[in-house]
């Protein structure tokens, strides 16, 4: 038997990088599984791999920034696979190395709607349905970078230890209602994340400061067996906490 057998997991930014790998994976262990993403191209190229090695998928286009996509997602998820046990906030971006002193109003907004607005917007719908339940599992994509104040620009880093304080204070809000929330702070891993950025030379190299000191960088399918463990029942007397995955960087 998979560990997820019977579970409905919904995963945002599953199209590429971390978010794929978990789909997959939670897919091969029994799940069926919501593919959200904002590109339908790379949404159905996960799909029809997931159906192909026997899993189950549904695909959602979903930005998640927009609350009503949040809401159609979730909508889609109950109407195909009547419920939703296990919630991926992993869709996130980043943000240049803008120092503070040059972040624009633009960039910091859609950091925070991407990073933080949609993680919040999926929690609040996930939480009445696992409430309905009374059983559930959050899980939120940090970064060494919500723990730490070099590791990007000003606005990724706020953003992240915002997601830090969110998993926190639901974690601890619905214990005794038979939901956890919990997050993983990756360190560096090999994703498309960063394909698009145009860095600030300054904070680049602040940021990067340390990049010396990183024992290696992660790959995405580690990211996802941490991410199950999470979803699973194997951690189910952890909630309300960070799981650093970063090979150890962070113990420098």
């Amino acid at each position: 038997m998979g560990k997820l057998n019977n579970k409905t997991a919904l995963v945002t930014g599953a199209a590429s990088g971390m978010g794929k790998a978990i789909a997959q994976l939670f897919a091969k262990e029994g799940a069926n599984v919501i593919v959200a993403d904002l590109h339908q191209n790379e949404i159905d190229e996960v799909v029809n791999t997931i159906t192909i090695d026997g899993g189950k998928a549904l695909g959602v286009l979903c930005d998640v920034s927009n609350e009503k996509d949040i809401k159609k997602m979730f909508n889609a998820a109950v109407a195909h696979f009547k419920t939703v046990d296990v919630l991926i906030n992993n869709a996130g971006i980043m943000d240049d190395f803008m120092p503070i002193d040059q972040v624009s109003n633009d960039l910091w907004n859609r950091i925070m709607a991407v990073n933080v607005n949609g993680p919040m917007y999926a929690c609040r719908f996930a939480v009445p349905i696992m409430l309905k339940q009374e059983s559930g599992v959050i899980v939120n994509i940090a970064s060494v970078g919500g723990l730490y104040g070099a590791r990007a620009g000003v606005a990724y880093t706020a953003s992240k230890h915002a997601v830090v304080g969110l998993t926190k204070n639901i974690g601890f809000m619905y214990a005794q209602k038979g939901i956890r929330c919990n997050a993983i702070a990756p360190g560096g891993v090999n994703t498309n994340i960063g394909k698009n950025m145009n860095p600030n030379p300054f904070g680049m190299e602040r940021g990067m400061a340390g990049v010396a000191t990183m024992p290696r960088m992660g790959e995405a399918d580690e990211i996802a067996k941490t991410a199950l463990f999470l979803a699973s029942a194997d951690s189910s007397f952890v909630n309300g906490t960070v799981l650093t995955a970063d090979g150890g960087w962070t113990a420098y």
